[in-house]
């Protein structure tokens, strides 16, 4: 399923579930390991990594920059950036698609390598913010030519390293900027000091799980306030496992809850520091009950869900799939802290809006949210505007909406080729 003019009609639950499910590997550990991987002084064994659109094109962008992989048992052997090319005035490609991790982690990596690197993907690319990075990388010593764009296409010249040093970093739009030189900091001449400027980093988890991620493959990494040191120094990890994608995992909770069913979740990690383990604090507010042992998580709803206020700052990806759960709450929500999603891979507020308004909701815009009003909801097309997470979304109304046509399924390919499969599975 890819063509955009392809839909799927969501199906609906005829009772509470009663559902096992594994979802894939985590997209942003995968990711944070191929590139640490590719900065490592030594081969690495990735183990259960995810097998997606992002992932393979992550995979894609540090071997154009010149670290090979090979396919290994439950996943892939990465090989370090080699010493250079052989023919270094030629350019190469290195292509984004629509993948945030990509476009923001790989630049730094071209940097350190020799000759220029070309960035660029899908249209949608174009239009998420890069701008802080690159002025940032330039100011750690990076030569990058982006037309005064401040995004995709760009042009990154590598002349074998990055001074690095002190550098000061607007990270508000996203998180991934800080984690960019966080990652690849290791392999600067002088490390790399952050101090953030500007609003508040959203998505704290995901700035945590770099930090682990790093000390993992044996950086130093100090943080003091505001501001990030990562020391220079070898990195190493012969083996790394990853965790399974606890935000894809939430549409699958988030089933439970609206049919007052239980879905057990196999492979929960005890301790993550993956933005999606939140929704185990979020269960017993919506009156839902979670249940973790050494074989995942259980999640059981109640059968009714009351309105919430939510700030969301630090989970926004999780916004999507809530925002579609509270359409079914008794009163009215509010979802806060979420303005950085319009830069996502769409404007997702604006698309959350009219896209859960179009199916009866009433759904409107705050400053940096949602105010959902439920009100009974009927079928539709629902337009996922090559997001992913829309998928999920309208995959968690259509179990109490008949007639809801999905638009362009196939682009949960993002993080979840099987969603489809296993979404149908669930409800046997």
């Amino acid at each position: 399923m890819t063509d955009a003019h392809d839909t799927w009609t969501a199906p609906v639950a005829e009772g509470p579930l009663d559902a096992d499910i594994r979802v894939p590997g985590s997209k942003s550990i995968t990711n944070r390991a191929y590139v640490l991987a590719a900065l490592a002084s030594a081969p690495t064994r990735v183990r259960t990594p995810l097998d997606s659109r992002d992932a393979r094109l992550m995979l894609g962008a540090i071997y154009a920059l010149g670290a090979h992989s090979q396919g290994s048992i439950g996943g892939y052997l990465v090989h370090p950036l080699g010493p250079g090319r052989v023919h270094p005035d030629e350019t190469v490609r290195v292509e984004l698609g629509n993948a945030g991790t990509v476009a923001r982690f790989t630049p730094a990596l071209a940097a350190l390598g020799t000759g220029p690197a070309l960035f660029d993907g899908d249209e949608a690319i174009r239009r998420r913010p890069i701008g802080p990075l690159l002025k940032a990388l330039r100011g750690l010593g990076a030569r990058i030519d982006d037309d005064r764009r401040e995004a995709p296409p760009f042009t990154v010249y590598g002349e074998g390293g990055l001074r690095g040093g002190k550098v000061d970093l607007d990270s508000s739009a996203s998180s991934q900027f800080l984690s960019a030189l966080l990652l690849a900091g290791p392999s600067f001449q002088q490390g790399v000091t952050v101090r953030l400027v500007g609003g508040a980093v959203p998505s704290e988890p995901h700035i945590a799980m770099t930090t682990e991620m790093l000390r993992r493959f044996g950086a130093t990494v100090d943080r003091e306030g505001a501001e990030f040191h990562v020391a220079p120094t070898r990195l190493s990890c012969p083996e790394y496992i990853v965790e399974p994608d606890l935000s894809t995992a939430a549409p699958f909770v988030a089933a439970a809850v609206a049919t007052g069913g239980t879905v057990r979740i196999a492979g929960w990690p005890q301790r993550t520091t993956q933005p999606g383990d939140w929704l185990r604090s979020l269960l017993p507010v919506l009156g839902a009950t979670a249940e973790l042992d050494a074989g995942g998580l259980t999640v059981t709803g109640s059968g009714t869900i009351p309105g919430v206020e939510l700030d969301l700052h630090d989970v926004g990806e999780l916004t999507p799939v809530i925002a579609a759960l509270l359409c079914f709450a008794e009163g009215p929500s509010i979802i806060s802290g979420v303005a950085h999603l319009r830069g996502h891979e769409t404007d997702r507020l604006t698309a959350l809006a009219t896209e859960l308004s179009s199916l009866g909701a009433d759904v409107r815009e705050t400053e940096d949210g949602l105010r959902i009003t439920p009100a009974p909801l009927h079928g539709g097309k629902f337009h996922t505007y090559d997001d992913h997470r829309l998928v999920m979304a309208a995959a968690v109304l259509g179990l109490r909406v008949e007639g809801l046509e999905v638009e362009n399924p196939g682009t949960v390919g993002k993080t979840f080729p099987e969603f489809a499969e296993a979404w149908t599975s669930m409800l046997g």
